[in-house]
């Protein structure tokens, strides 16, 4: 298991645990990344990603995507 932060662009993985408190685990939930989800980063730009996750494109910033674990 790694942070997000650590796949580069074009790999995927899925989603294994959001760490974080429950607030910021509620806000990614609702953003889709639930235990489970595969998820392909697509950019990585100054530590900043942008991933697909459901379908959707997602932009998120370093200490964001440091609690997804995949």
């Amino acid at each position: 298991m790694m942070p997000l932060t650590m796949m580069s662009a074009g790999e995927k993985g899925t989603v294994q645990r959001i760490s974080g408190n429950d607030e910021t685990r509620k806000f990614l939930e609702n953003l889709g990344f639930v235990e489970g989800t595969p998820v392909t980063v697509v950019s990585t730009i100054g530590g900043n990603l942008i991933v697909n996750v459901r379908d959707s494109r997602v932009a998120l910033d370093h200490s964001m995507a440091n609690r997804i674990m995949v």
